[in-house]
């Protein structure tokens, strides 16, 4: 028999077979080299003893043993099925509970990371299925477009339309890329918001050039609340185009003739960041999800738009240590608020 076939008990009784004949052979030489019975008596009872104490021991090591291998083989099935490993509390702290405590930890490190890998897969997939639902009709647009020009004789007029068309759904296609890149590069941290004391005039004047031509074709009145003297810690680039996804938002949404106002207050640990307009409001139970990335409500679908202003403003906000807040009522406008720390 090999002896790593052998199992700790054989093992055990084979070093105690060994030991006891070692022993006795020791006992017997001395025997006869002193002649005394006492040499007998004595080294007879400490065999004795010996063996006894290696029985004992071989049989608590045993069961120690089998206990660990019965734990260590559930914990492995339970990592290989997947399942959830109770870890029960121990009295002691022997070198094999040590190994058992350590196993417990590295399965539930491995499930913290498969269950982060799942949830990273599961936001790819969507992801991939939103760009998919965003990039497919205006893709269609240019293809229908395309083969009508290609296939139907027009004239001059309507090839101009035709061609403005095209022009259209590019720059929608144009848009969503841009957006996107901006979003990954936030989300990966390929741009570092760069926070510097300046003066929060100045990027909300940045933010409003953005949308007042848009504005004067709805006869759009815009009013503006801030002083010039308000120094606060901010990215002023990433900060200006968080408050301009707002007013472009507020613009969209706001009936031609409607007002958008812009207030700029100063509070003891935040600057509050105002844009009130009288559009369509938003319903309560949507005011949470109008914060994900291609959300819209149904109601909007013939506004133009992708859905991730509001997902990159509120990312952007975040990343500067503040929130977004948003009140508002269908029918009564709305009112977002960018909060933001001073320092």
């Amino acid at each position: 028999m090999k002896f790593k076939d052998l199992s700790v008990k054989r093992l055990f009784g084979r070093l105690t077979l060994g030991l006891f004949l070692s022993m006795c052979g020791i006992i017997i030489a001395l025997f006869l080299m002193t002649k005394q019975t006492a040499v007998l008596l004595t080294g007879g009872a400490m065999l004795t003893f010996t063996i006894l104490g290696l029985f004992i021991l071989t049989q608590e090591f045993g069961k120690r043993l089998l206990q660990f291998t019965d734990t260590l083989c559930q914990t492995l099935d339970y990592m290989i099925a997947g399942n959830e490993v109770t870890q029960c509390p121990k009295d002691s702290e022997t070198q094999l509970d040590k190994i058992d405590h350590r196993l417990t930890r590295l399965y539930h490190i491995m499930q913290e990371n498969r269950r982060l890998v799942d949830e990273e897969r599961k936001e790819l997939q969507t992801l991939v299925s939103d760009i998919s639902h965003q990039v497919k009709t205006p893709i269609s647009n240019l293809k229908m477009a395309t083969d009508t020009m290609l296939e139907k004789p027009m004239t001059e007029t309507e090839r101009i339309d035709f061609i403005h068309g095209i022009r259209s759904q590019t720059d929608k296609l144009d848009f969503l890329f841009q957006a996107l890149v901006k979003t990954s590069r936030l989300e990966t941290g390929v741009i570092q918001l760069d926070k510097k004391r300046g003066r929060i005039f100045d990027t909300v004047a940045q933010a409003m050039s953005g949308i007042v031509y848009e504005a004067e074709q709805k006869k759009i009145a815009v009013f503006v609340d801030c002083s010039e003297d308000f120094v606060v810690s901010h990215d002023s680039k990433w900060t200006s185009e968080a408050i301009f996804n707002l007013l472009d938002n507020a613009v969209k949404y706001t009936e031609t003739g409607g007002k958008i106002s812009v207030s700029v207050v100063l509070w003891e640990m935040y600057v509050e960041i105002k844009v009130t307009d009288t559009g369509k409001g938003i319903s309560e139970s949507n005011q949470a999800a109008i914060f994900q990335r291609f959300y819209r409500e149904e109601e909007v679908h013939e506004q133009q738009g992708i859905g991730i202003g509001l997902y990159l403003a509120r990312e952007i906000v975040t990343r500067q240590g503040g929130y977004i807040r948003v009140i508002s009522e269908p029918g009564k406008g709305s009112e977002f608020s960018i909060m933001l720390p001073l320092w």
